[in-house]
């Protein structure tokens, strides 16, 4: 066991992704600077008849949030979970 607040060398960041599907406009820099491939524009619409994101592959996801920052609409972001 470690100090409080330590993060053990065995313990893995995982992520999650969350979207807005009503804020995207689909402009698709969250697939883009993903460095983890996680995202891919989806072939459906959201209700403004945009194209948006999904994860496609969200076990690899470290939650480095890069989605959120590069999105204009404030409409993506990434949390880390630790554990």
């Amino acid at each position: 066991m470690g100090k409080p607040g330590e993060v053990p060398l065995k313990t893995k960041v995982r992520g999650e992704v969350f979207i807005d599907d009503l804020r995207c406009k689909g402009c698709g820099f969250c697939v883009e600077f993903c460095p983890t491939d996680v995202l891919a524009m989806s072939d459906g619409y959201n209700p403004k008849g945009y194209h948006v994101p999904r994860a496609v592959n969200a076990a690899v996801c470290t939650g480095c949030n890069l989605c959120g920052l590069y999105c204009p609409d404030f409409a993506i972001f990434g949390v880390r979970n630790l554990g």
